[in-house]
């Protein structure tokens, strides 16, 4: 390490920086550098950590889970997040590997240019900005059916300004204020989360003040499934668990997140693999242990579910709460909830923002958007990005469930395309090491279910694109919205694609021609040792951030 840490050094002096690389004996200390306007790598171990496990678990687990229990029946609902959660887990390990190797601005956006095509950089690219900037909106929506759960005597407007305020103020504080909050944030929603499950197999056993003992009776009546749209048999119970699908894909948007933060965290080529192997905590604990429990708790047929036709929607949490007859915990529960909103929302502007700032680098963006503060916040990012929180203000004319679903269907299909690049990308830079002859198992982060986990990635997310609007089909249910919301992503991806590889003349970068160097030198100067442990507490602290 003495090698490394005098060759980093070499690095920054060359750059016309100083180093203090020999010193790193606490997260607090910063290397000083000179003003590039840049991104500054300010995101430390712990933000990143808890941004992989919690930073964007929001209101798709909370809130739209209601929508699927509806449609899935209980064994529909976890069919359908065990299924999303294997094709995300597959993403995350795939993602993992490149940015690990190359925790780089712009995240997949830019490893898309390097290793298959600029073009295919700028179909990714826009639709992945795409995907943040609509999330936000439909986290807002989501936060006004929760803010109504108490039915104020004021407008939706009052609450939407507030939502964006309060987001757009985190994210114009800066990547360290930003991590510092969704530190704070994600706590609170892992230990929400972690509570609700405990609290919901207690009420289950009877343990509430009704020492109503549930058990499995909802899986029996009404029933494990729902035959959807009243269609009979087994076809109909297949529909109800594909439905679940889209809102399955809504609630895992995000886990990628930390490829986009990969520009911004410090020592990413140690903090990164360590949060990459921690994703299946996430899926198994959070996703899959949550609507496990909330197909116990609340009956499928519970008309409070339905948040596209009810103003009084609430999250399914909530109303097994209620039912139980715990007073005052449904106010509580919801008020946490509502701050997942918050930092769900302040995720997906960060994210929006770094998503356009790497089209710019990669020249698929106008170049303003490049523009940084002093300390590196690209501002012109955020605020154009933060702009289309606006269409929040659909949620004051219309019913605030329906507006959710609207938004989250149109985001399902943008991140499951994010995934499919993702997806791409990898085989590329995998057929790349293959030609280059590189040792995979010499970086940072690998694993051995390459390159089966990024085809099985590759060939869900566009079936299930394909599909995600097949119940317009049905008789006597087309709606215009519901195929636009579903269908115009999956339609414009390509167009974006051919329609950039016209424009610019640009062909696949050949295997042999792909840049596994370029950024090596920089990233391997940004690598230090951690401080070792003063204590047990602190040792624990360590392994577990």
């Amino acid at each position: 390490m003495d090698t490394e840490k005098t060759d980093a050094a070499a690095y920054h002096t060359s750059r016309g920086e100083s180093s203090d690389i020999s010193n790193h004996d606490g997260e607090s200390m910063q290397r000083p550098l000179r003003n590039t306007n840049t991104l500054q790598r300010k995101l430390k171990n712990r933000h990143i950590t808890m941004i992989s496990i919690g930073g964007v678990i929001g209101t798709g687990l909370f809130v739209g889970t209601a929508d699927s229990l509806s449609q899935g029946g209980p064994i529909g609902l976890l069919l359908g997040y065990i299924v999303m959660g294997s094709i995300v887990y597959c993403v995350m390990i795939t993602l993992g590997e490149m940015i690990s190797y190359l925790p780089i601005p712009g995240g997949p956006i830019k490893l898309a240019e390097r290793f298959v095509d600029p073009a295919f950089s700028f179909a990714v690219g826009w639709n992945y900005w795409y995907s943040w900037t609509i999330t936000s909106p439909a986290e807002f929506s989501a936060a006004v059916v929760l803010i109504n759960f108490w039915n104020p005597p004021v407008n939706n407007s009052v609450w939407v300004v507030i939502c964006i305020v309060v987001v757009l103020a985190i994210n114009m504080l800066g990547a360290g204020a930003y991590g510092e909050a969704e530190f704070i944030f994600a706590s609170i929603k892992v230990i929400t989360i972690t509570s609700l499950i405990i609290i919901g197999i207690v009420i289950d056993l009877g343990g509430g003040p009704n020492h109503d003992r549930i058990g499995f009776r909802y899986w029996k009546n009404p029933g494990p499934f729902v035959q959807y749209n009243g269609i009979e048999g087994v076809k109909g119970q297949f529909l109800g668990f594909w439905a679940v699908l889209m809102q399955a894909a809504f609630s895992f948007l995000g886990t990628e997140i930390v490829a986009i933060a990969a520009g911004e965290a410090k020592n990413p080529r140690r903090n990164l693999p360590k949060a990459i192997r921690r994703v299946y905590i996430r899926i198994l604990l959070f996703y899959i242990g949550g609507t496990f429990i909330i197909g116990l708790l609340v009956p499928s047929n519970d008309p409070q579910l339905l948040l596209a036709h009810n103003t009084a929607a609430k999250s399914p949490f909530v109303i097994a709460i209620e039912q139980a007859g715990i007073k005052s915990l449904p106010s509580i529960i919801n008020a946490c909830l509502l701050t997942s909103a918050w930092s769900a929302a302040s995720s997906d502007l960060y994210t929006a923002s770094r998503a356009i700032y790497g089209l710019a680098i990669s020249g698929n963006a106008p170049k303003f958007f490049l523009k940084t503060s002093r300390n590196g916040l690209p501002y012109v990012a955020i605020l154009f990005s933060a702009s289309f929180s606006l269409l929040t203000f659909m949620a004051v004319s219309n019913n605030a469930g329906s507006v959710f679903i609207w938004f989250a269907n149109m985001t399902s299909v943008a991140g499951l395309m994010t995934w499919f690049g993702i997806s791409v990308t990898y085989l590329r830079f995998y057929k790349g090491m293959q030609a280059q002859g590189i040792d995979r198992t010499k970086f940072p982060y690998y694993t051995n279910l390459q390159p089966y986990a990024a085809w099985w990635g590759a060939v869900s997310t566009v079936t299930i694109c394909f599909f995600s609007g097949w119940n317009v089909f049905l008789k006597g249910e087309w709606s215009i919205a519901t195929f636009i919301t579903n269908y115009i992503l999956f339609i414009t991806w390509p167009i974006m694609y051919f329609g950039a590889r016209f424009y610019y003349g640009t062909k696949p970068v050949a295997p042999e021609d792909m840049d596994f160097k370029t950024d090596i030198a920089e990233i391997v100067a940004d690598m230090y040792d951690d401080p070792p442990p003063k204590s047990k507490l602190e040792g624990f602290l360590q392994w577990l951030m």
